[in-house]
C-alpha cells in the first residue's frame, strides 16, 4: 500500500482506475483508531465506485468494535485499524470472532509491516490486511476484490417461500420478511417476484413498476449488472423489488433454466435476495428452490397442507442431501370454525420444527394489503413485527444470541465463522 498523497505508486492514474470494479450493495463498518484513515475510507465512500455500498466509519478501533458487535449483528464487511502489536492485535481479533456473525468479512488495517503478522492473520481467516498508509483506490480495489473476483463467493443469501397450497397467503409472509431483513440488518434486499402473471409484489409496495423480472426473462442476454439496476424498483434506502410483470398480455412459457442467470446476477449484487415463488410444479420453479440456501414452506393447518408440505420436504431433502431441510411455517392459523391440525402435531407428522405460526387476523393484513404497507410499518408495536423480525434473523443465519465469550487459543477467526454457520 502506498500513501494517500502519491496516489498509487508506479501506475499512471488511468491505469489504476481501469482497474476497479464497483463494490456491490453490501454494508460496510470501519472503526478507525487515526484521523488520516478514517479519512481515506470515507473518501473512498464517496467515490462512485462505492456508490452501492452503505459505509459507516467511527472511531475507537477494535476494541469497541468488540464492544459494539456484543448486541448488534455484523455487517458484510467490517474494517478494524489497528497500531497494537502482534499479539495484542490478534487476541482482540479473536474477540471480534467470538461476536461475528457467519459470512461477516474482516478487513484489517495495521501499522506493523510484518509478514510473518500477514500469513497468521491469513490463516485466522482475516479476508485482507492492509498496512497503512494508502490510498483511496487502493482501498477500493481491494474491497472490491473480495466479492468480485471470479473465486469470490457469492454476495447474497437465497430465500425462497413457497406455499404448499394455493391462497396459504405466503406471498404475504415472503414480503413481510423480506422488509423485516431490510430494516433489521441494514442490509439492502431484492425481493424477486417470480409469480410472473399474477405477482402482488407491486401492489403490496404500493409501487407500479413499468419494467422487471420479465424483461430480464425476455432480454437474457442483455442481464447483466447495469441492466439489473434499470429493472430494480427502490422502495426504500434499503429495500428493492424485482418485480413481476402481473400481466397476461403473454405466457411464459420459460425452459428449466432461464431464472439462473437471473438467481446468479442478484445473489452476486446485495446482501440478501428473497425470492416469491408461485404455488406451480414446473421443472423451473423445482430448479429454482434447489438451488436456495434457505427454504420455507409456508402452509395452512388442514390435511391437504400437511399432505402437500410431506411431498415438498420429501423431494428437496433428497435433491439437497447436504443442506439443512426446508423450515415449515404455518400461516392463518386459528381461522374460526375451520377444523384444524394442531401445529405441533403438523410439525411431528413431518418431522421438521416449526420456523412460526402467524395467527389468522384477516383485519390486520387486509388493511396493511389495502394501504400498501408492511406489518411493522402500518403498527410498528404489534407483536407480527417482532415476529417477522425474528423469522428474519433465522433465516439469514443470524438467530443465535449474542453472549460475550472469553477468547478460546488456537481457534481461528475461519473456524469459528464456519461454527456459527
Amino acid at each position: 500500500m502506498v500513501n494517500p498523497a502519491h496516489g498509487t505508486g508506479g501506475q499512471s492514474h488511468d491505469e489504476s482506475l481501469s482497474d476497479l470494479k464497483p463494490v456491490p450493495r453490501i454494508a460496510i463498518q470501519a472503526f478507525c483508531e487515526t484521523r488520516e484513515v478514517a479519512a481515506v475510507i470515507e473518501a473512498a465512500a464517496a467515490d462512485r465506485r462505492m456508490s452501492k455500498a452503505h459505509v459507516k466509519v467511527q472511531m475507537g478501533g477494535l476494541a469497541v468494535a468488540v464492544e459494539f458487535y456484543q448486541g448488534a449483528p455484523t455487517p458484510n464487511l467490517v474494517i478494524v485499524e489497528s497500531s497494537e502489536q502482534r499479539d495484542t492485535l490478534l487476541n482482540r481479533l479473536d474477540s471480534l470472532a467470538d461476536v461475528c456473525d457467519a459470512g461477516t468479512k474482516v478487513f484489517v488495517i495495521g501499522h506493523i509491516n510484518d509478514v510473518l503478522l500477514f500469513r497468521e492473520l491469513m490463516r485466522r481467516g482475516v479476508s485482507e490486511y492492509v498496512v497503512a498508509p494508502f490510498g483511496i483506490f487502493d482501498l477500493i480495489k481491494s474491497v472490491s476484490e473480495l466479492y468480485t473476483t471470479a473465486n469470490a463467493a457469492p454476495l447474497g443469501r437465497s430465500i425462497g417461500f413457497f406455499g404448499a397450497k394455493g391462497g396459504c397467503g405466503a406471498s404475504t409472509i415472503c414480503h413481510n420478511v423480506a422488509w423485516a431483513i431490510s430494516t433489521t440488518f441494514k442490509h439492502d434486499v431484492i425481493l424477486a417476484d417470480l409469480d410472473l402473471p399474477f405477482g402482488t409484489g407491486g401492489i403490496d409496495f404500493n409501487q407500479d413498476p413499468t419494467q422487471g423480472i420479465g424483461d430480464a426473462l425476455l432480454a437474457p442476454d442483455r442481464v447483466d449488472d447495469v441492466y439489473l439496476d434499470r429493472l430494480l424498483t427502490k422502495c426504500s434506502d434499503h429495500f428493492n423489488l424485482l418485480a413481476a410483470p402481473a400481466t397476461l398480455d403473454r405466457c411464459f412459457d420459460i425452459t428449466d433454466t432461464a431464472m439462473e442467470p437471473i438467481v446468479d446476477l442478484v445473489r452476486a449484487s446485495v446482501p440478501a435476495v428473497v425470492f416469491d415463488i408461485p404455488h406451480m410444479w414446473a421443472s423451473w420453479t423445482r430448479n429454482t428452490m434447489r438451488n436456495l440456501d434457505e427454504i420455507v414452506i409456508v402452509t395452512c393447518p388442514d390435511l391437504a397442507s400437511l399432505r402437500n408440505a410431506k411431498n415438498l420436504i420429501d423431494d428437496l431433502k433428497a435433491a439437497r442431501p447436504n443442506d439443512a431441510p426446508p423450515r415449515l411455517l404455518i400461516n392463518m392459523n386459528g381461522v374460526p370454525k375451520r377444523p384444524e391440525i394442531k401445529p405441533e402435531e403438523f410439525s411431528r407428522a413431518l418431522e421438521v420444527p416449526l420456523l412460526a405460526v402467524i395467527p389468522f387476523e384477516p383485519q390486520l393484513f387486509g388493511n396493511a394489503a389495502n394501504n400498501g404497507q408492511m406489518i411493522a410499518e402500518m403498527d410498528p408495536k404489534h407483536a407480527l413485527g417482532e415476529t417477522f423480525r425474528s423469522i428474519a434473523q433465522t433465516v439469514m443465519g443470524k438467530a443465535e444470541i449474542r453472549v460475550a465469550k472469553k477468547p478460546t487459543a488456537g481457534l481461528s477467526l475461519f473456524s469459528r465463522f464456519k461454527k456459527r454457520a
